[in-house]
């Protein structure tokens, strides 16, 4: 799936990196252990659950930490979609493929899942979920999901780096906000700049067929998740410790 910024809205920013941009100092990461794939990834139509009103999702990435607190009344399709992804951990080990902060900071997206065979089960028009009322603007920090077109969001998102608010009258709706690490998510990995065929990053279409595999290899210096997990819903109270048992 394409981000459905039109050509003409991508030239007009021309957001492209410079050749020579190299990758800055990685901070040492939380410790997490990725999951092995959950099978239920392999059927998109079982994962509609509804979100709560409001939660917190936990990113590990190679670069540190970033909590997102999701607001289901921004845009409730969104936010169950990314609920359940995250829940069956469809985010572990993908990649911020388009970072793209020249010549001024725009979107770090990701999406794509590591293994093709999970890509497949999703790149299906009946994987799609219907268009959320755009509520909120795509001001810095908030996350939105990625789109070809009216009502094609599958499973690929993008943080806005700056005031994106011109993508507000594409339908691109906001539906929670970095709250934590959004200067991790500004150390992100940018130097390959715009994907391929318009930039000399990583193609979107390999990276659907051929995973983590074709990323490692052709990209080694890219980002990623090491794990996604949800945390404690926003202005929940902390769990209580279970009574200790005596013998």
């Amino acid at each position: 799936m394409r981000f459905a910024v039109s050509c003409a809205l991508l030239a007009a920013v021309s957001i492209v990196l410079p050749p020579t941009a190299t990758a800055g100092q990685a901070a040492a990461p939380s410790k997490a252990t990725a999951k092995a794939p959950d099978t239920a990834l392999l059927h998109p139509a079982q994962l509609t659950g509804k979100a709560p009103e409001s939660y917190r999702v936990k990113l590990t990435t190679t670069k540190g930490d970033i909590v997102i607190e999701v607001t289901r009344s921004w845009a409730p399709l969104g936010a169950d979609r990314f609920y359940n992804l995250v829940k069956h951990h469809y985010y572990d080990q993908a990649a911020f493929f388009r970072v793209l902060k020249e010549p001024r900071p725009f979107v770090a997206q990701f999406g794509i899942n590591a293994d093709p065979k999970i890509n497949a089960a999703w790149h299906q028009p009946d994987a799609n979920i219907k268009d959320d009322p755009v509520t909120q603007s795509n001001t810095r920090g908030t996350l939105t999901f990625a789109t070809s077109g009216p009502n094609t969001r599958t499973t690929q998102l993008f943080i806005n780096l700056g005031d994106n608010k011109f993508l507000d009258s594409n339908g691109f709706s906001p539906f929670g906000r970095v709250v934590e690490g959004m200067e991790v998510v500004d150390q992100l990995y940018g130097g390959y700049g715009e994907g391929a065929p318009n930039g000399r990053g990583p193609d979107q279409n390999r990276i659907q067929a051929e995973g983590k595999a074709y990323l490692d290899k052709s990209f080694p210096s890219l980002d990623r998740i090491l794990a996604g997990v949800i945390v404690e819903p926003a202005g929940a109270a902390p769990a209580k410790a279970p009574a200790k048992s005596t013998p």
